[in-house]
């Protein structure tokens, strides 16, 4: 028994957690017990030694003192501050208002709003359930298919998992080990790109199908000026201003902030984007506010409201993500500055109340308890994972597929969309990667590039049949039966379960389609990065006046930038010396006493 124990331990491991996942206990308890359990089993099989979980609680404990993810709790402050003080409604209102013109136009306000919701919120429940409430009945008012409508909503809503700050980023960035900054700088490009499939995909039903997604009538629009015009000239000349300064500042960009932070390397992309936005967007409410402090009457009601509504959260994440991206705050910090932000803004809205605090703060520390448990169970799993060698178990598991790298992510890439349809993406962030990451690692995967890929693929695990969350949370929302619109007071059939399901297909075959382009083009996340400079130790040495490391003669040189144990091999004598050969000289010795000579000196 002991000897078939010990033959397949990381195997019944799996089928452990298995069995306690499918009993319904808490996902957090089912990791820790599957690894208590079979690390006393290892222990009485002789497996491990007796005193394998003394060293349990350090890990526990440099758990709740990982700094990083304090960001969890403060960027779910802020996005629920947000969605409570009813940013969500008048984005959805004033964006709708602005594009509703246009065939297709509700679905494109729908996919911005929750593009931005992403980015400040963050919570896919909150972006589902708030646009559910709002735009669904005014996409059914007016004759919107049904299919296209009840997709666009809950693909939307996923976008919160790619478009940092996104929680799923925070945590994956922790398991691989790797910056959270570095890791919203691979996201950004690729979620933006996503963000613009969709509009591409609505670009196309409104061309081939019109019917399906008609334009608001005349009398839906709210905002007109006095002479019966729209408003969206003047909407046009404040986005031109904008955009012409934006770009402006995108010119001078490098050596301003190069000359401040005293950085040699040539600015990122992202960074660049970012501050160019933030600019355009500062601009755009500076103007908007003297139009109205002074009376000028330049813009339009439309313009304005556009300006108020719409410029403030994104300020907010500009700032937030732009100092991120400089360098000048942690991402720990920029959720901090973030949620101070988001109660300003609460505040300036007077919808600050004790009411809004005690929920904000109660769902917040319900989220972040429930991360931080699962953490806790899984370490305590790969705690005996790895203690019986499960990591070379996963890794020979991979190692004989064909097609090396890309056959690795395509596997792993169907592992997670399939794991997707039926349990969440913390569970999947905290079980499947750490096991994964290591195999990536061994076979050359950037992480950082991996992360995106993941991240990308877990937005899948919303909107996946039987058990995609964003479907229920519009299902909870959506109509169950048959009602009378209070507008048009027409009869509007109920919205079935088939209909939502059916309307995610589309949404979830250009989520594949995204994350195929990330994995063909790497590009896409790593131009986002900022390439570190190598430093060569000879020159180095050479610009310190230092002697450089003296190799045995007859032997190869040490390569300069290899690590210490290879250049302790490398200086090694050789087998048979001559009597007349130079003792070999110490690098670490030479460089010591070149120091002592300096100091001398």
């Amino acid at each position: 028994m002991s000897a078939f124990i010990a033959q397949n331990f990381v195997p019944l491991m799996f089928a452990g957690l298995l069995f306690f996942l499918l009993t319904g206990i808490p996902v957090a308890f089912g990791l820790a017990a599957t690894g208590l359990l079979f690390g006393f089993i290892g222990m009485e099989a002789g497996l491990f030694p007796l005193n394998m979980f003394q060293a349990l609680p350090l890990r526990v404990f440099g758990i709740m003192q990982n700094d990083t993810l304090l960001a969890i709790p403060f960027f779910t402050l802020m996005g629920i501050v947000l969605e409570r003080s009813g940013m969500a409604e008048d984005l959805l209102e004033t964006v709708g208002q602005v594009f509703g013109p246009l065939r297709g136009g509700l679905a494109v306000a729908v996919i911005l709003v929750g593009a931005l919701l992403a980015a400040t919120t963050g919570v896919v429940a909150a972006a589902v359930i708030s646009m559910g409430l709002i735009s669904l009945p005014i996409m059914l008012r007016y004759g919107y298919n049904r299919t296209i409508a009840t997709g666009t909503i809950t693909a939307s809503g996923t976008l919160a998992q790619a478009i940092p700050p996104s929680l799923v980023l925070i945590v994956l960035a922790d398991q691989l080990g790797r910056s959270v900054g570095d890791m919203y700088a691979g996201a950004l490009i690729p979620g933006l790109m996503l963000v613009g499939l969709y509009l591409l995909f609505i670009a196309g039903v409104a061309l081939v199908k019109p019917q399906w997604v008609p334009a608001l009538p005349p009398e839906a629009r709210i905002y007109r000026e006095g002479n019966g015009a729209s408003g969206h000239r003047s909407l046009l000349v404040l986005l031109v201003v904008c955009a012409v300064a934006g770009y402006a500042w995108s010119r001078v960009h490098e050596p301003l902030i190069n000359g401040w932070t005293e950085r040699t390397t040539p600015a990122p992309g992202d960074e660049v984007f970012i501050l160019s936005m933030t600019v355009a967007a500062l601009l755009a409410l500076l103007l908007a506010l003297a139009n109205r402090v002074l009376r000028f009457g330049l813009l339009s009601k439309l313009a304005e409201q556009v300006t108020f509504v719409l410029i403030p959260p994104l300020v907010l994440i500009f700032l937030v993500l732009g100092t991120i991206f400089l360098g000048v705050a942690t991402p720990t910090e920029g959720g901090a500055m973030g949620a101070v932000g988001a109660l300003v803004m609460a505040f300036a809205r007077r919808q600050l109340t004790m009411k809004l605090m005690r929920q904000a703060l109660d769902s917040t520390a319900k989220l972040s308890t429930f991360v931080l448990f699962i953490l806790i169970g899984s370490t305590v799993f790969s705690f005996t994972f790895n203690a019986a060698d499960g990591h070379y178990w996963v890794e020979h598991l991979f190692d004989k597929l064909p097609g090396g790298e890309l056959g690795f992510l395509l596997v792993v890439n169907l592992l997670v969309f399939v794991l997707g349809m039926f349990i969440d993406f913390f569970e999947i962030a905290f079980i499947v990667v750490p096991i994964l990451a290591p195999v990536a690692g061994k076979m050359g995967i950037d992480l950082i590039w991996f992360g995106v890929i993941l991240a990308m693929n877990l937005q899948t695990s919303f909107l996946t049949p039987p058990f995609g969350f964003a479907l229920f949370y519009l299902r909870s929302v959506a109509a169950k039966r048959d009602y009378q619109d209070r507008v048009t007071g027409q009869t509007i059939p109920a919205v079935t379960t088939a209909q939502i399901y059916k309307g995610s297909i589309a949404f979830i075959i250009l989520q594949l389609c995204m994350v195929a382009a990330v994995i063909a083009f790497p590009g896409l996340v790593s131009g986002g990065l900022q390439k570190i400079e190598t430093i060569d130790a000879d020159k180095a040495l050479e610009t310190m006046g230092l002697p450089e490391p003296m190799a045995e003669p007859g032997a190869e040189a040490a390569d300069p930038a290899a690590s210490a144990a290879s250049a302790v091999e490398a200086s090694l004598p050789s087998p048979e010396p001559a009597a007349s050969e130079p003792a070999e000289e110490d690098p670490m010795k030479a460089l010591e006493e070149a120091m002592k000579k300096d100091a001398k000196k």
